[in-house]
């Protein structure tokens, strides 16, 4: 690939902030999910506000930029083992439901939990899925694969798939993308929002960081039959913390995603800078196809003779 992939920022960006009146979300606003329902975008962010516990608010949208926000969370921490908040949600639409994956954090630690919704505001907890370890970055595929649903999750320092029955027991772990020693994702990795469905497999974002810790997001595309097999992965991120409400925030040199939508043309990626913002970048599909390109043709010399 003559030139790496990019995101292009919304030049409106930031696209949320901070409320100067709701308690609940003072300080942050970052990480959302992000789904499209009945013609509307809807944004289900993590917030903090002074007492630093996370909480999950909601923002719609008619156009994906510009949105208002409900006053009040749609999700607080209610179990024992969401005691220091709950964090980090990915939304996925399948089987009527929206089911939420979300981080639940307490002196357990961090554990990968469940919740569902019909409308995305009253949802209903499915408890923790992945027990007994500390994880994050899970996120659920948009379909079944072979008859079963499909996660990512991560057991540091790599991204994990998963196979599940029923949505609550899971099997067959396997890591699927390791870090890369001496590029931008050499040290740790982690799923982004759901996988895009294409013709040329699975598109996917996701973030990670070398030594120096900058957090940049990449993308990845996967075979559309087995998503354990990575076709092709980008050697260059295609985001790089680069605005000042990136580059500083409440943790500095963060871009970090948990959902976007597709529309006729384009990717929508949204994501949070600084741990402290939201905000939306862009990628046309002929752009994000190309990666599918270069792999066909990297396949193609693999296998020659």
């Amino acid at each position: 690939m003559s030139k790496p992939l990019t995101l292009t920022r919304y030049p409106g960006n930031p696209i949320l902030v901070p409320s100067l009146v709701n308690e609940w979300e003072t300080d942050n606003v970052f990480n959302a999910a992000v789904v499209e329902h009945e013609g509307l975008i809807y944004m289900l962010y993590r917030a903090q506000g002074l007492d630093r516990v996370s909480r999950i608010g909601c923002a719609v949208s008619g156009d994906g930029y510009h949105f208002n926000r409900l006053q009040e969370p749609v999700f607080v921490p209610e179990e024992d083992y969401e005691a220091f908040g709950v964090e980090d949600p990915r939304v996925t639409r399948l089987d009527g439901w929206f089911y939420m994956i979300y981080t639940a954090y307490s002196s357990l630690g961090t554990r990968v939990s469940m919740a569902r919704s019909r409308n995305l505001i009253a949802w209903e907890r499915m408890g923790i899925i992945l027990p007994d370890e500390d994880n994050k970055d899970a996120v659920l595929f948009p379909e079944k694969i072979d008859g079963r649903y499909a996660m990512f999750h991560r057991r540091i320092p790599d991204i994990w798939l998963a196979f599940s029955d029923d949505l609550l027991h899971w099997t067959d772990h396997q890591i699927i993308m390791n870090p890369r020693p001496g590029l931008w994702d050499g040290v740790r990795i982690g799923a982004g929002g759901p996988p895009f469905r294409t013709d040329d497999g699975w598109l996917c974002f996701y973030h990670g960081f070398a030594e120096e810790r900058v957090y940049c997001l990449g993308l990845a595309l996967l075979d559309l039959n087995d998503p354990s097999k990575v076709l092709k992965r980008q050697d260059e991120p295609i985001l790089v913390p680069r605005a000042p409400w990136e580059v500083h925030g409440d943790v500095p040199n963060v871009v970090f995603t948990c959902g976007g939508v597709e529309t006729d043309d384009k990717y929508l990626i949204y994501y949070g800078g600084g741990d402290h913002v939201m905000a939306v970048a862009a990628i046309t599909k002929g752009e994000a196809m190309s990666l599918a390109s270069v792999s066909k043709a990297d396949v193609a010399e693999f296998t020659k003779g």
